[in-house]
């Protein structure tokens, strides 16, 4: 069983940038595809980035394309989430999770192990 923990959240100013790390333990994560999820409040969870095992191919929401880069260090079992130019709107709790799949999918249902999360808070 995989165990992820979330960090780099806290408050921010627009236009500012931070890099979330999620760490895993319990299992080598190198073989797996990731996910970034977030949840604003009064919000459903909803998708941010996906990154498969390798690092080779990534996706992401539309809302944080060309602003958010997910990427991965296997050997320190680690995933990221670099943000830059950061909006109010992105203001969540930002959750990782391993994908059952190897394919950089973006539906919740397909991830499992999910962190405890990390807030972030973008003021204007």
């Amino acid at each position: 069983q995989v165990q992820l923990v979330e960090s780099g959240g806290r408050l921010v100013q627009a236009g500012d940038s931070l890099r979330l790390s999620c760490a895993a333990s319990g299992r080598t994560i190198s073989s797996y595809a990731m996910g970034w999820f977030r949840q604003a409040p009064g919000k459903e969870r909803e998708f941010v980035a996906a990154i498969t095992g390798s690092g080779g191919s990534t996706n992401y929401a539309d809302s944080v394309k060309g602003r958010f880069t997910i990427s991965r260090d296997n050997a320190k079992n680690t995933v990221y989430l670099q943000m830059n130019n950061l909006k109010p709107e992105d203001t969540a709790v930002y959750y990782c999770a391993v994908a059952r799949y190897g394919t950089v999918v973006t539906d919740e249902r397909h991830f499992h192990s999910w962190g405890q999360g990390t807030q972030v808070t973008v003021s204007s």
